[in-house]
């Protein structure tokens, strides 16, 4: 402001507007975080947050509209419970697989493939297991196979072609399982280690049909890179302004920001949205 406008801003007129913003969009961010929750799909991911030279995490819900932010101390079921948007969720969950997300089950559940094709790149080139490529180029073709049915305007996939697909499915997860067999019980209490690549078997044979839901529901994507892409800017900030100096910030950040995000989702001007709701009045985005 100072260089462009010639008008310099004091650090206390910044901070009492970003006070005065956060508290104005406290109604604002009660209808985005209700929107999401009634969303048929939504997207949920975590990262660490540092905040006051401790370590607290900025959850994340969000649709390709919507933004909700949430800074918490911790990460699991305790924070997603305080957060409350799982709670009442009950349409699809896209998220990495993260083991707190499955004690909801109020709701679907839908894993992130693009995380799936990093840890079968890593199980081929790393452990020389081939099985690995064969699910890669599968999951890869069966998204070509959507899309391309949508851009021909269709809604589904036809059964026999599913049903084939599926069948390749379970044959390279054998493939899989007879490269990682279970290991014999050695009569200690406990589940005998598994290892990365055979521990990485048994989840997609047993969530199959959350790492296949994008082939079933057109309107469910093929990864969460919604869910990454929103929670990217903080990790931005962090980098440059470092970290949050107090949770009073970070929970500012996370209101401000998620609306702009969500302003920004729906080709919404930001600038003088903020002014509004700075004024006491902001727009409202459509939740729905």
């Amino acid at each position: 402001m100072s260089d462009l406008f010639d008008c310099p801003i004091a650090e206390g007129t910044l901070e009492s507007g970003v006070g005065r913003c956060h508290e104005k969009l406290a109604e604002t961010e009660a209808a985005i975080k209700k929107g999401i929750e009634g969303a048929r799909v939504a997207h949920f991911d975590e990262t660490g947050l540092n905040v006051s030279g401790g370590n607290r995490w900025l959850h994340v819900a969000c649709t390709p509209r919507l933004t909700f932010y949430s800074a918490q101390k911790k990460r699991g079921r305790e924070a997603l419970d305080k957060i409350g948007v799982l709670a009442s969720f009950r349409g699809q969950a896209v998220h990495d697989g993260f083991r707190s997300y499955w004690q909801y089950t109020c709701c679907g559940h839908v894993l992130c493939n693009i995380h799936h094709l990093r840890e079968l790149t890593f199980v081929e080139e790393q452990l020389e297991q081939d099985w690995a490529k064969n699910m890669k180029g599968l999951l890869l073709e069966i998204k070509r196979a959507v899309d391309d049915a949508r851009v021909r305007g269709q809604h589904a996939l036809p059964a026999e072609v599913k049903r084939l697909f599926e069948a390749r499915y379970d044959e390279i997860l054998a493939e899989g399982l007879k490269a990682n067999p279970p290991p014999e019980p050695t009569g200690k209490r406990g589940r005998p280690k598994r290892g990365k690549a055979g521990s990485f078997v048994d989840r997609l044979r047993e969530h199959k049909e959350a790492t296949l839901a994008f082939m079933e529901d057109f309107s469910i994507p093929f990864d969460n890179n919604q869910a990454e892409r929103d929670i990217r800017v903080t990790k931005v900030r962090q980098k440059v302004s470092g970290c949050f100096r107090s949770t009073t910030g970070a929970d500012r950040f996370c209101r401000i920001r998620g609306y702009i995000s969500t302003l920004r989702k729906q080709g919404m001007p930001i600038l003088p949205a903020l002014r509004l709701a700075i004024a006491g009045n902001p727009p409202m985005p459509a939740t729905i």
